[in-house]
């Protein structure tokens, strides 16, 4: 994103906010970025760890948790959009909605006077799933915490990140709509070893959807997975066989992208000018 390291002493708090909110090399700014990331996976655990039998207190512990991660979550949200430049354009940012939706199931099971049961409503439950793409705003770009990343390296986090969140969204899906009817579908491990022999076509057969929800959450996770997973592959693909390329532009047909030694255009022959150094 180009941040400076420094913070000019000018900056009023929202810009502040704004900062530290995007900042990745300063020390208050990776504190942030570790600690979301921490959050965020702590979060997504909560959602597994509900799917397994476990004692009633223990359940109650990990209920308190998901309501006060929901919380700090609730104020990273209102910050956002306090921070924003142009807060309508924030409010309509994909990962904004993403961070309302991940939040919202809890924070009114908490506001309302409803039990917590409410939550294991399919409904409610499937719309907790998408926490898991709120990992995607630590791949805006190549600047982490921890420092600069190359331009391949980040595709292949978002190729692996794509995978791994295609793989859980189905999962989670899968098990919020077969749960209460599927008696192979138990837990979480269950529905994720279902998405990964079903996007994988290998098929063994031992779990198969009991509900038409399940066999549609099938059919469109498999049909994700052969549009997005080709396509986030095929730029990993087309950016690391041109690593070496010099991105040089003919000025007669456009053609971007040369041979370092190359002195005419491979599509049109046309004469291309590009900086070589001879003692290399």
């Amino acid at each position: 994103m180009g941040r400076d390291a420094s913070v000019p002493g000018e900056r009023n708090l929202r810009e502040l906010v704004q900062f530290y909110l995007l900042d990745h090399r300063t020390i208050p700014g990776k504190i942030i970025d570790i600690a979301l990331l921490g959050l965020n996976l702590v979060f997504v655990a909560i959602f597994i760890v509900e799917t397994y039998p476990i004692a009633a207190d223990l359940r109650s512990l990990i209920w308190g948790l998901e309501v006060g991660l929901a919380l700090i979550f609730a104020v990273e949200y209102i910050l956002r959009l306090y921070g924003a430049p142009n807060r309508v354009a924030e409010f309509f940012k994909g990962y904004t909605m993403v961070d309302l939706i991940a939040i919202l199931p809890t924070l009114l099971v908490f506001v309302f006077p409803v039990p917590i049961s409410a939550l294991q409503i399919g409904f409610l439950r499937a719309i907790r799933v998408v926490r898991v793409l709120r990992f995607y705003r630590f791949t805006e770009d190549a600047e982490f915490f921890f420092g600069t990343v190359a331009d391949n390296t980040l595709r292949a986090v978002k190729l692996l990140l794509t995978i791994l969140v295609l793989l859980f969204i189905s999962a989670g899906l899968f098990y919020s709509v077969e749960h209460a009817t599927n008696p192979d579908v138990m837990t979480f491990g269950d529905a994720f070893y279902y998405a990964v022999i079903s996007l994988s076509t290998t098929g063994f057969g031992d779990i198969i959807p009991a509900t038409t929800a399940g066999r549609w959450v099938t059919v469109g996770s498999i049909l994700a997975a052969i549009i997005v997973i080709p396509r986030q592959a095929s730029k990993f693909v087309r950016e690391w066989t041109s690593k070496e390329k010099i991105n040089v532009t003919c000025p007669h047909c456009g053609l971007a992208y040369h041979d370092p030694d190359a002195s005419h255009c491979k599509a049109c022959g046309h004469v291309i000018y590009q900086e070589i150094d001879s003692r290399e």
